[in-house]
């Protein structure tokens, strides 16, 4: 968010913050939840640009196509070993996962 937009917000009384303040959460907590959704989201490209549906993923990892579609959300539930299985299985190499994660550390560091 623009700092005048921010400054507007709060001169009208709005608190302004980002989700991990609002949801309370220390530095490894937001990084945590930051990594899963890079990851969830990593699934759900990769998925689509192979042409691969939830169903088909969910068939090859043995497990059910609303797994899959709750890995693409980053439902709290899904583990990141199933995310980083599930790139791996789509095809992604260890290089195209460790950039998905160093991506989150840049968006932080921004």
């Amino acid at each position: 968010m623009n700092s005048l937009k921010k400054a507007r917000l709060q001169r009208k009384g709005w608190a302004v913050g980002d989700t991990a303040e609002f949801l309370k959460l220390n530095l490894q907590e937001a990084q945590f939840v930051e990594l899963k959704l890079a990851l969830a989201a990593g699934v759900r490209q990769l998925r689509e640009r192979r042409g691969i549906t939830q169903g088909a993923l969910a068939e090859q990892l043995g497990s059910s196509q609303s797994r899959v579609a709750k890995m693409e959300a980053a439902d709290r539930s899904v583990t990141v070993d199933l995310m980083v299985r599930s790139l791996l299985a789509i095809g992604a190499t260890p290089g195209e996962i460790a950039k998905l994660i160093r991506r989150v550390g840049t968006r932080r560091a921004a």
